[in-house]
């Protein structure tokens, strides 16, 4: 056998195989980032300041004290930068605050021949924006989750709902306390501005 038929060889075993670490240090890369759909909706009157806030919770939170606190807690950050401050212990808060959350798992995917069900190779990769083709590993065959995000933000005083917000994306997990945190800085990204709704809104993890 000579060297380029033996180099050939070499190469048709290591093409795959440096293919897919590229591919997933494509995907490790793309977890520093969370894109979201962010709708919102509100007349904030153009003279107000964000001032402080304390969260209400409906009675189906108070039901849930734990998770819910988790929930509050990963909108915090999203609130301060908006230019909200918590409102301090026995400090009567300017605006109620009322998040909520939600995942739903979807266990089967399209309906379609060409969907790829698993393995390595070319594959057709979603039915988004048209069909799109790549070289490289397949996942189908995990659930798929749609998580969603939501904001109300109400008048203390007259219980006047002020502005809304909403923001929503999909991904094989059900998400973690960042992931929730980045959805929420998404869906006050713009506050008090409206914008084009639905709009896309990347946010940049930290680390």
């Amino acid at each position: 056998m000579n060297a380029p038929t033996t180099q050939r060889r070499r190469w048709a075993v290591a093409a795959p195989a440096a293919l897919l670490a590229v591919s997933l240090m494509a995907g490790c890369a793309g977890l520093r980032s969370v894109a979201s759909d962010v709708s919102s909706f509100g007349d904030w009157p153009a003279e107000r300041k964000p001032g402080s806030y304390a969260f209400e919770r409906l009675p189906s939170q108070q039901a849930q004290p734990e998770a819910t606190a988790r929930l509050e807690d990963a909108a915090r950050a999203a609130l301060a930068q908006a230019g909200f401050s918590a409102a301090a212990s026995g400090q009567t808060p300017d605006l109620l605050v009322q998040v909520a959350a939600r995942s739903t798992r979807t266990d089967a995917r399209w309906d379609d021949a060409l969907w790829w069900r698993g393995g390595f190779g070319v594959h057709r990769v979603g039915p988004w924006g048209g069909p799109r083709w790549a070289f490289g590993p397949g996942w189908d065959m995990l659930p798929r989750y749609e998580r969603e995000v939501a904001v109300l933000l109400r008048d203390r005083a007259s219980g006047r709902p002020l502005w809304e917000a909403r923001a929503s994306n999909d991904g094989s997990s059900m998400g973690d306390a960042a992931l929730l945190a980045a959805m929420f800085q998404a869906a006050l990204m713009d506050f008090p501005r409206p914008g084009l709704n639905p709009r896309r809104v990347v946010v940049t993890l930290p680390g």
